[in-house]
Formats: C-alpha cells, structure tokens, sequence
C-alpha cells in the first residue's frame, strides 16, 4: 500500500520541512506503519558534504558484542574518510546505530561510499551537499522525534511510510533512496517494477551497487545516470516511462527540482496542490491538508504524466 509526499517553495525560501513533512506522513500512518523515511534539502555547508550512515538496524540483536562492533565500525568509518582525505568538521551520534558526519572532501565520491559499505553492516542512507535521508522503523512522530528533525528547516523534502509486503520490517528497505553514487538525488515510489531484475543487472554491470533488494532504489539511480549523461531531471523521467514497466508513481528530487511521473495505467494514486509558492503532492489529499489552513483544490495527475518544478 504505502503512501508518498513531496512539498517544494518555488521561491526557494527555506521553511520547517521536518515538520512539515511529518505532519503529512502521519497523517498517512495507516497507509504504511513499518518505517519512515524523508529526504530533506537544506542549504549546503558551506560547501561541505553531509552523510547519512548506519551501522546496524533498529531491530538488529543487541548480543555482548554489539556495542563493541558499533565502536569499531565506526572507528573504521572515520579512518577510511580520513584516509581518503576527507576533513572531518562533525560526527553527530543520532541513534547508537545512526550516524550524521560533515566533512569536506573533493574526491570521488563512488569510491569513498564503496569504502565504507565494505565495512560489516554499513550502510550510507545519502551522501551530497544538500541531501539528507532520514529513516527508520516506526510512525513518522517517532523518527521525527528521535531524530530530531523539528531543527531542520529546507526548501523540498519528500517521505514515504512503508507497509512491508516483499521484504524484511528494516531500514534497508525503506525509502526514500539515494542515486548512489551521485550527489543529492533520491526518489520515493508506490508500486513495483516489473522489469526490476533485468534494470538491477543492466546497471551493476555499469559499475553500481545496490544494498538492498527495493525496486525504488533502481528508479533513482537509473534517473541519476540519465542526467550524468546530459538528460534534464524532466528529460530522464520521461525516458523512464518507457524503460521501466510495472505499475508505478514515483517522486525524484534533486538540489534544485522535485518530479512526479506516473505510469501509463496512473493505478498508483497522487494527489496535487499547486500555488505561486507552494508545491505540495501525496497520496492522499489529507496529507496536503496538514500545510495548509484555508480551503484548498486539488487534482490528479494523468497516465505516462511527467511533472517538474524547481525551487
């Protein structure tokens, strides 16, 4: 089932984002109460990057070894940033599993992600100037509040609650995605590919690597390499409408743009909200209903249906 949103200020004016977007995906809990997940963009640290790391999953085991373990990984992740020549500005500890490092750093960032995923049970959640994924097990309240998220205030965001159906209760199968390896793109989606494998196998070819079984993980990075090759985030998503079958709405964003496409059945439902400065999509139009306090109209997006708008 699951549910989807997005907001973007056209005007590029910064606002509460993790508020706001909580109070849309909780508004959608029963749609999917197994995790969370958000993609914010905030203004770049002084040109800095931020990565989002995990070490171990909420409902991983907590043996006699597990504290250890989560010390020396993360010992082993800060070695291999500085080894790369990586200056490390902030390590933030934001659950015992959960990491949030700034760090400036001008190499390859393919290589530097593959470094720390050769590292047992590391995972990097997002990597870019602009980008943070945030995501965990439970209700869009619970991770906004263990994550601190009221401080984060940006100019587009999308989320997703998640209802399991093909694969484990964990964070590895949340979304939203990060286009590993490019910088600040992810995507959350609401259906399946049909066509996953053969989309899978076609670009781990290409040199990607994926952590997790999720189709959704395909879309962003497939929207990435589209755009590395000269291809308008617009251009990419429409060429996806033809490449990737199944019955799917997906939202994409990067620094500057948020997109929704639509299959050619649109089955998958997204409702949209759209002023002079506000642009805000979901699911359900109750979810819209939480940013906005006057009455509001909204419609849906048509078949094969390609969206885009910049901040």
């Amino acid at each position: 089932m699951c549910g989807i949103a997005g907001i973007i200020y056209r005007d590029g004016s910064t606002h509460p984002i993790g508020d706001e977007m909580t109070r849309m995906l909780q508004s959608m809990k029963h749609r999917g109460p197994d995790s969370t997940g958000y993609a914010l963009y905030g203004a770049p640290e002084n040109g800095n990057l931020v990565m989002r790391y995990k070490l171990a999953d909420a409902n991983t085991a907590r043996d006699f070894e597990y504290e250890d373990r989560l010390r020396r990984h993360r010992f082993e992740v800060e070695s291999r940033l500085a080894t790369l020549g990586a200056t490390l500005h902030e390590v933030e500890e934001e659950t015992p599993y959960a990491f949030r490092v700034t760090f400036g750093f001008d190499g390859e960032l393919q290589l530097l992600a593959d470094l720390v995923e050769d590292i047992p049970d590391a995972e990097v959640l997002s990597l870019g100037r602009s980008l943070e994924i945030v995501k965990d097990l439970g209700d869009a309240e619970s991770v906004h509040e263990t994550y601190g998220l009221h401080s984060f205030a940006g100019t587009h965001a999308i989320g997703h609650v998640r209802m399991a159906t093909e694969s484990e209760v964990d964070i590895a199968g949340a979304h939203p995605y990060w286009a590993y390896p490019y910088s600040d793109v992810a995507v959350v989606h609401n259906g399946q590919l049909t066509n996953y494998f053969y989309w899978r196998r076609r670009l781990e070819r290409a040199g990607r690597r994926f952590m997790s079984e999720c189709d959704s993980k395909i879309i962003a990075v497939y929207l990435a390499k589209e755009m590395s090759e000269g291809l308008s985030l617009e251009e990419a998503m429409h060429k996806s409408l033809d490449e990737l079958d199944g019955v799917f709405t997906y939202i994409a964003v990067t620094k500057d743009e948020l997109g929704v496409a639509k299959d050619e059945l649109a089955a998958k439902p997204l409702v949209l909200y759209e002023s002079d400065d506000l642009v805000a999509l979901a699911s359900e139009e109750i979810a819209i209903r939480q940013l906005l306090g006057h009455e509001i109209e909204t419609y849906d997006p048509y078949e094969r249906e390609v969206l885009v708008w910049q901040r």
